[in-house]
């Protein structure tokens, strides 16, 4: 069969490498892709936003399956055109990808139907927010309503704080329409979870859990980012936590969406904190985590062409989901100065150190190709994952691996999985 990948970061190229282990995969074409990529598939110089083109190409091309891996496209309604052309796709449709695209929407929902989550209030316009703020206890969260590829999330610390978080957000729109509309919730204190799942409007499967840093700098200090890191699993994802989940969080935000008129199939991401009172809903995203992906996936057992069909078709209760019994860490490489400015251009080396070592991979989130160069392209750059019996070695494979690479202005956080040392 013929696959299309639409997306060009570290969790589109951990996808591509899970469907090229696929043995009914002939070949695989991807949408814009990236240079890592473009060494498991095709790459064709098509946008994530441009639909008509997509869906064009897919036809043209005989496409059996499209996966889309972005929160833009999804949210955007690219399922629904893909299906309107009579083509299959993996992922949910646009109404059932609110549930990222608005926090308003997914908070309110959460409420509706008693799943547990911080208190939080909708606010539509600044002078409200504001007031708010002024009887409000503090520290608490404020957040754009809309996508903001990670960022749009300010933890404020004082009154003042919160005033210009609201002003950057709300009317110098720093974050753009995201914007539109703010959260603002109470800040909970615990220990930050990841568990991806698969979904097919029903039925859920739960994947290995993992833990992100979204800070920028060592410590969690510094600017939020797109995610300078992860691990696999949680040793703070305990039995009991799963049970918790399983019954009060994941199956109740299915049924949830379902009852909505909103049935989903594909992939939520629930981003979980697990406090005093216990676990509770920090977020919800409608597609794999990046870079989550990149220490899941390679955990995965099954054929994920399988999974993903099985929730197409609504028979995912037949899959029987498995994951090693291993760990895996991910550390980005990013460019210096990564959020705010950075340089693009430098050559990178040391890629072929990767090639033929099994348990280690190096992921391209922000790399292209400069005549036979590889060259630095974004602000994180590469996705250095390592696999190890348990989640210290994995951690020190992973770290070993990252001194295979170098390119000017290459950053990374020294301190990914460090809580590991405290489990």
């Amino acid at each position: 069969m013929k696959v299309l990948i639409v997306g060009s970061g570290g969790r589109e190229h951990a996808i591509a490498a899970s469907v090229a282990k696929s043995s009914r995969v002939d070949k695989i074409y991807c949408a814009p892709g990236n240079a890592g990529i473009g060494q498991l598939a095709e790459c064709v110089p098509i946008g994530a936003m441009e639909f008509d083109k997509i869906v064009g190409f897919a036809k043209e091309k005989e496409i059996d399956l499209t996966i889309v891996g972005m929160d833009d496209p999804l949210v955007g309604g690219l399922i629904d055109e893909l299906e309107a052309a009579g083509l299959r796709a993996f992922g949910p449709r646009k109404n059932a990808a609110i549930l990222e695209g608005s926090k308003a929407f997914s908070k309110d929902l959460m409420k509706k139907y008693g799943i547990p989550t911080a208190a939080y209030e909708n606010f539509d316009h600044p002078q409200d927010a504001l007031a708010y703020l002024e009887k409000a206890d503090f520290p608490l969260v404020l957040k754009a309503d809309g996508l903001a590829l990670g960022k749009g999330v300010l933890i404020c610390q004082s009154l003042e704080e919160a005033k210009e978080g609201v002003k950057a957000i709300m009317l110098d729109k720093q974050f753009g329409t995201a914007g539109n509309r703010l959260v603002i919730e109470e800040f909970m204190q615990g220990r930050e979870v990841s568990v991806l799942s698969y979904v097919d409007g029903k039925t859920i499967k739960t994947m290995t859990s993992a833990q992100d840093h979204k800070r920028a700098g060592d410590g969690d200090t510094g600017l939020n980012t797109g995610g300078m890191g992860t691990f696999s699993p949680s040793p703070f994802y305990t039995p009991e936590v799963d049970d918790f989940c399983q019954k009060h969080i994941y199956q109740p935000t299915v049924e949830a969406m379902a009852a909505e008129g909103r049935p989903f199939q594909g992939i939520i991401f629930f981003g979980l904190m697990l406090t005093e009172k216990g676990p509770k809903v920090l977020e919800y995203n409608a597609r794999f985590g990046d870079p989550e992906a990149q220490v899941v996936l390679p955990r995965m057992k099954n054929d994920i062409i399988e999974v993903m069909e099985a929730c197409i078709d609504g028979r995912l209760e037949e899959i029987d989901l498995q994951f090693e019994d291993n760990a895996a860490v991910c550390v980005v490489l990013a460019s210096q100065g990564y959020p705010v400015q950075y340089e693009k251009g430098f050559v990178i080396s040391g890629l072929e150190q990767f090639e033929g070592k099994d348990g280690y991979y190096c992921f391209h989130a922000g790399t292209s190709r400069s005549g036979e160069d590889i060259v630095t392209n974004g602000g994180r750059v590469l996705g250095i994952t390592a696999k190890g019996r348990d989640l210290k070695e994995a951690r020190a494979n992973a770290y070993q691996a990252t001194e295979w690479i170098s390119f000017d202005n290459k950053y990374m956080r020294q301190d990914i999985g460090k809580a590991i040392d405290e489990a």
